[in-house]
C-alpha cells in the first residue's frame, strides 16, 4: 500500500483527528470504539509513512508537533471534501432537501418570483435556496460552469422564437413578456400611452449602466432612428431600479425600467409611465442546462414554478 494511501484513508485522519480532541490515546480509543494500542498502531504507521512524529509528549500530556499541526489543517479540509461529496450524493435523489442557487440579471425585479419563492420555501423548508445577481457576461459564464443551478435572464423573443443563442445545452422557461416602460416628467404625455424616439430626443436620463440590457435597447432604438448628433445624454447612473426611480423623481431627469417593476410598484412612483412606438418586447425566462431536471430537487422547483406561470 502506498505512504499517501495510508495518511490519506478517512479511517486514519479519523482516528488522528480524534487523539486531537482528547490529547488521550484511552479515551479516543474508547470513543472510537477500538482498543488503545490499536489507536497507537494506526498513528505510528502514520507518523512513519511522513517521517516524522506527530505528538510529543510534555510529562504525560500530549501535544501536537509542527508537523501534526500541519496534518490536521490537511485532515479537516480533505475529511470536509468526502463528507460534502457524500452529503452531496444523498442529496441528488431527494425533491426535498439540498440546496440551489439562483443566478438574476441585474436590472430584473427580484420581486416579479418573490411570492413564488416564499411559497416554494414553505412546501420545502430543507433546500436552501440562494440568490446572486450578475451582470450579463458573468452570468453566463456562472451558467455554462454550472455554478449556479438555474439563471433569470431576458432573452429577446426572436431568439425565444429560434433557440439559436440558447445553444444545445440550456433549456429555458418564460416566466413573463416585458417591456420598456418610461417613467417622465413630461406632462403633455399621457400615462399608457406610445410615443416615438424623437419625442426624447432632448432627454437627460438617469440610467442603468451602459453594460445592462435595457440601457443597451435604449440605445439601440436611439441609433437606430435618431441621428448620431441626438444620442442618449445619461448624467447619471444606477445599478439598483429603486435608486433609479427616487433619482429620477427628485430631479428633472427622466428614467426607463421594465414594465414589469411598474406594474409591481405603480402605487408608489409618481411619474408619468410611457411606452415607445414599436416597442421591442422581451422574455423574462429561467435558462438551465439540459440535465438539471434530472436532480429531483431541481425537476420539483421547475415544476412547481410551470404551475404557479400557468396559474
Amino acid at each position: 500500500m502506498p505512504k499517501t494511501d495510508i495518511i490519506l484513508s478517512p479511517k486514519s485522519l479519523h482516528y488522528f483527528l480524534q487523539l486531537i480532541d482528547t490529547m488521550n490515546y484511552t479515551q479516543a480509543a474508547q470513543i472510537l470504539g477500538i482498543t488503545q494500542p490499536a489507536l497507537s498502531q494506526q498513528i505510528k504507521k502514520i507518523e512513519h509513512a511522513i517521517g516524522t512524529p506527530l505528538f510529543g509528549q510534555n510529562g504525560k500530556k500530549l501535544y501536537l508537533t509542527e508537523a501534526g499541526k500541519q496534518l490536521q489543517v490537511g485532515a479537516i479540509k480533505l475529511l470536509g471534501t468526502v463528507n460534502s461529496v457524500v452529503r452531496d450524493i444523498q442529496e441528488f435523489n431527494q425533491a426535498d432537501k439540498g440546496t440551489i442557487t439562483v443566478g438574476i440579471l441585474e436590472g430584473i425585479d427580484q420581486d416579479i418570483l418573490q411570492r413564488f419563492w416564499i411559497d416554494f420555501n414553505k412546501k420545502n423548508p430543507q433546500i436552501i435556496t440562494t440568490f446572486v445577481s450578475f451582470n450579463r457576461k458573468d452570468l453566463w459564464y456562472n451558467l455554462d460552469n454550472n455554478l449556479i443551478d438555474l439563471a433569470i435572464i431576458y432573452i429577446p423573443c426572436e431568439l425565444k422564437k429560434s433557440q439559436a443563442n440558447l445553444h444545445n445545452q440550456y433549456e429555458s422557461m418564460t416566466i413573463s413578456q416585458d417591456s420598456i416602460t418610461i417613467l417622465t416628467h413630461n406632462d403633455g404625455m399621457k400615462a399608457g400611452k406610445s410615443y416615438p424616439i424623437s419625442e426624447f430626443v432632448k432627454t437627460n436620463w438617469v440610467a442603468y449602466p451602459d453594460s445592462f440590457y435595457l440601457r443597451q435597447l435604449m440605445r439601440e432604438k436611439f441609433n437606430s432612428t435618431i441621428s448620431t448628433k441626438n444620442q442618449m445624454k445619461v448624467p447619471m447612473s444606477f445599478s439598483s431600479t429603486g435608486q433609479l426611480i427616487k433619482i429620477a423623481e427628485a430631479t428633472n431627469y427622466d428614467t426607463f425600467i421594465s414594465y414589469t417593476y411598474y406594474q409591481t410598484h405603480r402605487n408608489e412612483i409618481r411619474l408619468t409611465p410611457v411606452h415607445l412606438l414599436d416597442d421591442q418586447k422581451f422574455l423574462v425566462s429561467i435558462v438551465y442546462r439540459k440535465g438539471k431536471k434530472d436532480i429531483p430537487r431541481i425537476k420539483n422547483i421547475l415544476t412547481e414554478l410551470k404551475k404557479s406561470i400557468d396559474d
